[in-house]
């Protein structure tokens, strides 16, 4: 019964806290300004169950695709175990679905195989990141707790695996030895080349066991409550994200409200905007950036492959699209923070664009839209690279030279080039 008491205090601590930082997280997105992305949901479940689901982007580099996969189905498929964990620990039982018979035994077997791919998958993953140093894992803002974060999951994921088949290892052993409370249950394919390893004393099996249960279970409810704080959880993210990612054209940028209406109202003096104020052009900072934004912020995976086909950055430019949506994510937790200590009207004084993210950078993109193709699930740096932009030309009136001269020829000649529009066919004429 204690243990019982115990179990169920875990329990209900690890999801009340998971609880309260994910709706921290929620509160944090929803400081972003109004974004339509209610529009043609059928559409947008394909989108999620095409990207998200069947991670049909991370097909186009095969090898990890293959390993992530085994990773992700894992992490589904074996947690279907985690229900008999509960019910067992809630009420005392041993393997408690175990009167599903032959079906049972494929599922344990089948967890088995995962386990032992996950386990491999993770090794391989360690060598890519902290042996091969694969480029793309690396960068001026994947340093510190960016680069510990992935190893810290990895081996986190090695560590639950390896309690998983050494728990069932022991479980099995105790069904030969005749261990009454431990019913003949299950198949283990791979643990019982463990079995070997562990010793015969009953007393001592019984205690490996447990002490594996134990630590699989909390090593799950401390993962759970690891996420918020990690770049993983995308492995909650990922699903809305893909479903509210923009359907739009790749590269089609979105009109200002406020300027068409002053455009509208000079062509038709009749014109009456249904907004009285024109707000703020672009973004400055990440309340005013929209709430899909801020979404794809706390999604972003931190894969890299975004900034290892970014035309600017692979020519020495400063911008990474990855720094950007890191960069991004990172100021939304400082404004919840300040949220939570100081209120509503506290202001630091910093902004997302300067404190953040550099001129330099914003300035570089090409607009090319590599990253937003590149990314597995669907996010879009290009999007709050244009806001802060749009920011910097129409309320400061600040932007390099090349670009001022871009625009100082659009309101004298009507196009980009510096020529007369009489001078257009210049080109043409015979000499």
């Amino acid at each position: 019964m204690a243990s019982q008491i115990i179990f169920v205090i875990l329990a209900l601590a690890g999801i009340g806290l998971f609880s309260y930082n994910a709706r921290k997280i929620v509160r944090n997105i929803k400081l972003g300004k109004a974004a339509n992305r209610s529009d043609q949901p059928q559409k947008r479940l394909i989108t999620m169950l095409k990207v998200a689901f069947g991670q049909t982007k991370m097909a186009v580099r095969p090898i990890p695709f293959f390993l992530h996969l085994i990773v992700y189905l894992g992490f589904v498929i074996i947690n279907l175990e985690v229900l008999e964990i509960i019910v067992d620990g809630i009420f005392g039982s041993h393997r408690a679905f175990a009167g599903l018979g032959s079906f049972y035994n494929f599922l344990i077997g089948s967890f088995e195989f995962l386990a032992a791919g996950v386990w491999l998958a993770c090794a391989v993953f360690l060598i890519r990141r902290n042996i091969l140093k694969l480029k793309r894992f690396s960068g001026v803002e994947m340093k510190s707790w960016p680069k510990s974060d992935a190893n810290y999951i990895l081996i986190t994921e090695i560590l639950l695996m390896s309690a998983f088949l050494t728990m069932n290892a022991a479980d099995a052993k105790l069904q030969i030895l005749g261990e009454a409370h431990y019913i003949n249950a299950g198949a283990f394919p791979v643990s019982t080349w463990l079995q070997a390893l562990l010793p015969d004393q009953i007393s001592t099996l019984i205690f490996i066991e447990r002490f594996c249960w134990w630590f699989h279970i909390i090593g799950i409810f401390a993962f759970l409550n690891y996420l918020p704080y990690s770049k993983h959880f995308h492995i909650m993210l990922a699903f809305p994200n893909t479903y509210f990612s923009n359907l739009e054209p790749k590269g089609e940028f979105t009109n200002m409200a406020s300027v068409t209406n002053e455009v509208k109202a000079m062509l038709d003096p009749s014109f009456v905007p249904a907004e009285a104020a024109p707000g703020k052009f672009g973004a400055k900072d990440v309340n005013d950036l929209s709430w899909a934004n801020l979404l794809n912020a706390y999604t972003c995976t931190e894969c890299g492959r975004c900034t290892s086909v970014c035309p600017a950055n692979l020519t020495g430019k400063l911008l990474s699209p990855r720094k950007i949506m890191m960069d991004t994510r990172d100021r939304i937790e400082e404004v919840g923070k300040n949220l939570d200590k100081y209120g509503a009207d506290h202001q630091d004084n910093k902004s997302l664009l300067d404190d953040y993210i550099s001129r330099e950078e914003i300035w570089a993109c090409t607009s090319c839209n590599a990253c937003t193709e590149a990314c597995p699930i669907n996010i879009d740096p290009l999007a709050i690279i244009v806001e802060l932009r749009r920011y910097a030309v129409m309320e400061e009136s600040v932007a390099p030279a090349s670009i001022n001269a871009m625009l100082g020829n659009v309101e004298n000649n009507g196009a980009p080039w510096k020529y007369s529009p009489a001078d257009r066919f210049n080109w043409a004429t015979e000499d």
